[in-house]
């Protein structure tokens, strides 16, 4: 028996399998010469499996070699291939298979053209195979070699299984968590700076203490009233409450000074003074902010939000138009977006918002109306209602909700919801007058938006 053959019988798992392919590899010769007759199934001695393999005659051309790997898996090793015979009728590899193996390879028969010759011997039966010891991985099964033509299997391997000559090993498990910043914040409140153009801008960065640092959480940028400031909305805003407990980060931006009542926000004609002969940029301040912290801390990019009370109301509106690439959603609180910059509210998609009205505000005007707070500086609000059925026209949405009823000062809601990108647009109202909104309403509606 030629020593090829030999190797291959010991390196079978099956019998029937590598009688098949011997006689697959047997006809694939041109010659008109006959085939030799199978070898008898060798008995499995192996206590976790077994295999036997016969061997075709030979002839005076080269033939094509059948390569198939065993299978492996986390806890065995896997059979061996069998080797390409050197006559015009390759000799077939055995199948091996492993008592833990989860995936089966399986090779390609080669083909390879060969002048005619005898038929071969019978085939000697082969003796059974016996499995490997467990392992970490299952080692994935080698090609056949081949003949002229021959083309080894791919090898199957285990969890981690490593590539096996002629074929390729498949792997398994799950993708890694995403990198997050280290060492990770520690809880607590730090003034940060970054720089926006030729200006230096602050904001205080809150880390709740259930955040952890290991995986992504979500980002808020809370923007404080004209003539307030970040420490009195870190102190006064509803959502610090509501998102601390979830591990939410928070940001609290400073505005820059207007002409008459403090600190404010540029949202289009309104309410900053120009420093030093530049425009303050309130939309790259935010997306700095945003870049920055996203840098310091693990946060999920898909999950940054805006929210603000009054002025702070009108800058999340002017996210929504100006950074809808940014912020995944907005909840703006006692403001509404303004006649004097409707017009070029064009977000890059349809973006979620949700605003907090009170019936009595006399400052953001519940009706809607003209306002001259800002020395310099008029404004016109939508009113509560229209700019309600704005965002949902700028939103694309096509259903009809009833605007709300006032029940005294609880928090009455309607929401558009059949709208492009599946964006919802909301208002509540209650009889009070220029305050904040519910932390519980706005974050329960926030979290539910991601940017597409």
């Amino acid at each position: 028996m030629p020593f090829y053959a030999s190797m291959m019988i010991r390196r079978c798992a099956s019998a029937s399998v590598a009688f098949v392919a011997v006689m697959a590899a047997c006809s694939s010769s041109n010659g008109p010469g006959t085939s030799g007759s199978s070898g008898s199934a060798g008995a499995s001695s192996g206590s976790q499996s077994s295999g036997s393999a016969s061997n075709t005659g030979s002839s005076n051309a080269g033939a094509s070699g059948q390569g198939f790997s065993g299978a492996g898996s986390s806890s065995g090793n896997t059979g061996g291939s069998g080797g390409a015979g050197a006559s015009a009728s390759g000799s077939g590899g055995g199948s091996g298979s492993s008592a833990s193996g989860s995936t089966a390879g399986s090779g390609n028969a080669g083909s390879g053209a060969g002048n005619s010759g005898t038929a071969g011997a019978t085939g000697t039966t082969g003796e059974s195979g016996t499995s490997a010891g467990a392992g970490t991985s299952g080692a994935t099964g080698t090609s056949g070699v081949a003949g002229a033509s021959g083309t080894g299997a791919s090898g199957a391997a285990g969890a981690t299984g490593a590539t096996g000559d002629g074929g390729s090993g498949a792997t398994s498990g799950s993708s890694s968590a995403a990198t997050c910043p280290t060492p990770a914040l520690t809880a607590g409140d730090s003034m940060q700076t970054v720089q926006v153009g030729s200006l230096m801008r602050q904001y205080i960065l809150h880390v709740p203490s259930a955040y952890k640092g290991t995986t992504a959480v979500p980002l808020v940028v809370d923007f404080h009233p004209i003539g307030g400031s970040d420490t009195g909305e870190e102190s006064g805003s509803p959502f610090k409450a509501v998102t601390d407990p979830e591990g939410v980060v928070t940001a609290y931006p400073q505005g820059e000074p207007s002409p008459n009542v403090g600190a404010a926000w540029d949202v289009g004609p309104c309410c900053t003074s120009p420093i030093g002969g530049t425009a303050v940029d309130d939309v790259g301040f935010a997306k700095a902010l945003v870049t920055q912290v996203e840098a310091k801390a693990c946060i999920d990019t898909t999950r940054v939000y805006a929210v603000g009370f009054s002025m702070g109301g009108g800058m999340s509106h002017y996210l929504a138009c100006h950074a809808a690439d940014v912020f995944a959603a907005v909840v703006p609180q006692s403001f509404d977006l303004l006649k004097e910059n409707e017009g070029d509210c064009t977000p890059v998609r349809p973006i979620p918002e949700l605003s907090f009205r009170g019936t009595a505000d006399n400052v953001a005007l519940y009706a809607g109306g003209y306002s001259s707070v800002v020395t310099g500086m008029p404004i016109t609000f939508l009113g509560a209602q229209a700019c309600w059925e704005k965002w949902a026209s700028i939103d694309g949405c096509t259903d009809t909700p009833a605007y709300p009823q006032v029940n005294g000062s609880t928090w009455e809601c309607s929401y558009y919801k059949q709208c492009q990108g599946n964006v919802q647009v909301g208002v509540c109202i209650n009889n009070g007058g220029h305050e904040y909104g519910d932390g519980n309403i706005g974050w329960t509606f926030l979290k539910q938006f991601t940017l597409p």
